[in-house]
């Protein structure tokens, strides 16, 4: 739950309840939620927020100036803890389908990467990394990615999708690829 408020002109807050048996632990900049689904992490380093977490289970942002970039930081901010709180308690899946329309495509999961065989007919395999704890799986033509952090699960999409880019051919007539369909909260623990 997310409750906004303004405190002056100068400064804005905002804090984000955490229900469903997720916990926030804030060691430095590092924050850590736990939940049913598992573990994510940020580093707010770099990020020019402030971030609070207390004992009763309400994490803090502020922003730290009036100005119009302090306030675009604050909400990103404020969206990377909401995306967190969402990924540990529901889980985010994207869905991608492999198209092609002569050369069959052999889509595999090894280690932390995926593997690409016979794209185009070329005999090199491509490749795409799977970044973070987000989890591929391939059935037939479609490639599911699920994970808790949002930002690790839409770049190992975007890493597919990338790996079967055409390079020097009209994209409109060589549509071969992986190609996302799908985006959000998994389905299976959703209420």
């Amino acid at each position: 739950m997310v409750t906004s408020t303004k405190n002056s002109a100068k400064t804005r807050s905002r804090e984000i309840k955490l229900q469903g048996g997720v916990t926030a632990s804030l060691d430095q900049y590092n924050l850590t939620l736990s939940g049913p689904l598992g573990k994510a992490t940020k580093d707010f380093s770099s990020i020019r927020a402030k971030v609070t977490s207390g004992s009763s289970g309400i994490i803090r942002i502020e922003s730290l100036g009036p100005r119009k970039k302090d306030l675009a930081t604050f909400g990103t901010a404020s969206s990377i803890v909401a995306n967190m709180v969402d990924g540990v308690t529901f889980g985010y899946t994207y869905k991608m389908k492999v198209a092609f329309a002569h050369f069959p495509v052999t889509v595999t999961v090894k280690g932390d990467s995926v593997k690409i065989e016979n794209f185009y007919g070329e005999r090199v395999t491509r490749s795409g990394r799977i970044v973070g704890n987000s989890k591929v799986k391939v059935s037939g033509d479609d490639v599911i990615v699920t994970g808790v952090d949002k930002e690790h699960v839409g770049q190992t999409a975007a890493n597919l999708e990338q790996a079967t880019k055409v390079k020097r051919k009209d994209q409109r007539v060589f549509l071969d690829g992986i190609y996302l369909y799908e985006k959000g909260r998994s389905e299976n623990t959703q209420k």
